[in-house]
């Protein structure tokens, strides 16, 4: 019985690990796990976003940063039928944002887009984090998607 209660308690601790990557899939259909280390460890941006009439400060990398990572078409490569890619994210609970290539790409776009990881100087906790889309200069943050777990390139037909 012991066994299987130590069991049933290392799935129980392992169970967060598994949301602590976000999975990045390319117009290739290659994909790229990506954990909190690897999204830590990429240049680093910050955003005022205001959720519920408060001012929050979130960091993270810019999402173009993170689409390099599959190499998704960005800066001089984003032009004609490229321009017809967009992004798609989702979050755990199945809400999903889309945008075009061009609004992120800072080569086109001013507006930052970050996959933030750290909000108000500390990381983004379980219910909002690990990972959450800010869209800077959104009215309302409804394209700030949190608990974001998988994004894809996709190139339109």
């Amino acid at each position: 019985m012991h066994l299987l209660a130590g069991a049933f308690a290392a799935l129980l601790l392992a169970a967060p690990a598994a949301g602590q990557t976000v999975v990045v899939t390319g117009t290739d259909g290659a994909a790229v796990a990506l954990s909190v280390a690897d999204i830590a460890a990429l240049p680093r941006q910050s955003v005022t976003l205001s959720i519920h009439g408060e001012a929050h400060v979130f960091e993270g990398p810019s999402l173009a940063s993170v689409l390099e990572r599959v190499d998704a078409p960005l800066g001089e490569r984003l032009r004609g039928p490229a321009l017809l890619t967009h992004v798609t994210v989702r979050a755990a609970d199945g809400y999903g944002v889309v945008l075009s290539l061009a609004e992120i790409d800072p080569a086109l776009s001013p507006t930052a887009v970050l996959l933030a990881d750290e909000v108000d100087g500390a990381a983004i906790g379980l219910e909002d984090g690990p990972f959450r889309l800010v869209v800077e200069g959104d009215a309302r943050p409804a394209r700030s998607a949190r608990q974001v777990t998988a994004i894809t390139v996709s190139a339109a037909d």
